[in-house]
């Protein structure tokens, strides 16, 4: 994947979701009758810009694609003429002000509603959720799944993939419920009921490897250890394996199937390997050293060969989850309320200390999963936007001055107190503000760094 590509991605997700969010801002206060001076997309230095409507609006596309604003006739920040006093933003009453502000924040909620009805009429291609081995000593295995085993439902709610399945086990996780009820089909037919302990899970372990966590393998087809295609240049060529060696044995030990071969080959980097060959009929000996890779600060081992692959088992694993327009919206309002809920239940357990803030992402870990998506197709591109339009509107709402969220605190106090802040209260919070943004950006940058540096 190059980084033009990702680059590009990346500002293409920036230009629509900050273009919703301001909208939302632009269309409320037209509404109300505030005068609108100028709507920005980015900052700095304006590379488009043209005045058209009414009211000569400013409308710029500027250099910095980190953000955008709308600029409202205000007495605060300038000479307002006495004929247009009426349309001056802090000449509204504080209704309309909070209205004004929150639209931002609401714009993204919509959005992500509108990218997931589409998403959920074209349709999600997943995994079916059939199990494969459980993982010994793990709250899957105390509740006595079984490979092979198909996840219909947990509480009662319906399961046609894995990402359904590890989305509403991670709610649950998050809540932290004790135990929840899960329903299974084995491959005779037979309907069994798992309870799943929840309660040893730590909010630190809910991350990408959640599923693991539980003791849950996907399914998947026995690969057979033949090789398909040898990399050049890898540890493989050099060693000598040649398409259509079967792989019988590594260091004495007999292999049976494709993850069998994976898993010595990547415990063992930097190693020399005795591996017995079957090729054309014949058993050879080859000594191969796996070379050393960096996965998530974790030193593996690789050499550069791929499997021989039934495409058809694999296709049969496969299930594509649509839904017809008028279910696809109430889903897609379900799942926007539920990501909602997710992202501030995260969010609050982090200030709270319970979950690492390692789990926060800054600009380089979003453009790279934005180069990701795209790269995966449209579906995935879509699932990244309406998720990252979820948590700009939650970070948004946040009650810190600077943000929409903060100044919708400002307007309850108002409200509350009959009259606004004094000058100097709103000074004072917004230098809070821009201390712990810059803190929360420093965390972000960081984490990015980290990740780069540990792979």
């Amino acid at each position: 994947m190059s980084i033009l590509f990702t680059i590009i991605s990346f500002i293409v997700a920036l230009g629509v979701l900050i273009t919703f969010h301001e909208f939302g801002h632009y269309v409320v206060a037209r509404w109300n009758g505030v005068k609108v001076l100028r709507f920005s997309i980015g900052f700095g230095q304006p590379i488009f810009r043209r005045r058209w409507g009414k009211d000569q609006t400013e409308w710029i596309v500027a250099a910095i694609p980190l953000g955008g604003y709308v600029k409202m006739l205000d007495e605060t920040e300038g000479k307002v003429e006495p004929a247009d006093l009426p349309r001056a933003f802090n000449r509204q009453p504080v209704k309309r002000r909070f209205a004004i502000v929150a639209a931002g924040p609401i714009a993204n909620f919509l959005l992500a509603i509108v990218l997931y009805w589409m998403l959920f009429i074209l349709g999600v291609d997943g995994m079916k959720p059939i199990l494969g081995p459980v993982v010994p000593e793990t709250p899957a295995a105390v509740a006595q799944f079984e490979a092979g085993e198909t996840i219909v439902s947990i509480e009662n709610e319906s399961v046609a993939s894995w990402q359904d399945a590890r989305w509403t086990l991670l709610r649950y996780a998050i809540d932290q419920a004790s135990r929840i009820s899960v329903e299974t089909v084995n491959e005779r037919g037979q309907t069994n009921w798992r309870e799943l302990d929840l309660s040893g899970i730590h909010p630190d372990e809910v991350d990408e490897n959640f599923l693991a966590t539980m003791g849950f393998n996907i399914h998947q087809p026995i690969i057979e250890p033949i090789i398909a295609e040898v990399i050049p240049d890898g540890a493989g060529y050099y060693a000598g394996l040649l398409v259509g060696d079967e792989i019988l044995a590594v260091n004495g030990d007999e292999i049976i199937n494709w993850i069998e071969l994976v898993h010595v080959i990547r415990d063992n980097p930097d190693k020399i390997l005795q591996m017995v060959v079957l090729r054309n009929d014949q058993v050879i000996d080859i000594d191969i050293t796996p070379e050393s890779a960096s996965e998530r600060g974790k030193k593996i081992g690789k050499i550069g060969i791929v499997p021989e692959v039934n495409q058809a088992e694999f296709d049969a694993m496969l299930v594509k989850v649509t839904y017809p327009p008028g279910t696809a919206v109430i889903k897609a309002t379900e799942k926007t309320w539920e990501t909602t809920v997710l992202t501030f239940q995260m969010l609050s357990k982090m200030i709270m200390g319970d979950v690492s803030w390692k789990n926060v992402s800054g600009p380089i870990s979003i453009a790279d999963y934005a180069g990701q998506s795209a790269q995966m197709g449209l579906v995935s591109y879509l699932a990244f936007l309406a998720l990252i339009s979820v948590s700009l509107a939650v970070l948004n709402l946040l009650p810190i001055p600077v943000l929409d969220g903060g100044h919708l605190m400002y307007y309850v106090i108002e409200i509350i107190r009959g009259k606004p802040l004094s000058e100097r209260a709103m000074m004072i919070g917004q230098g809070i503000g821009l201390a712990m943004l810059f803190t929360l950006m420093t965390f972000a940058i960081y984490n990015d760094i980290d990740r780069l540096i540990t792979g």
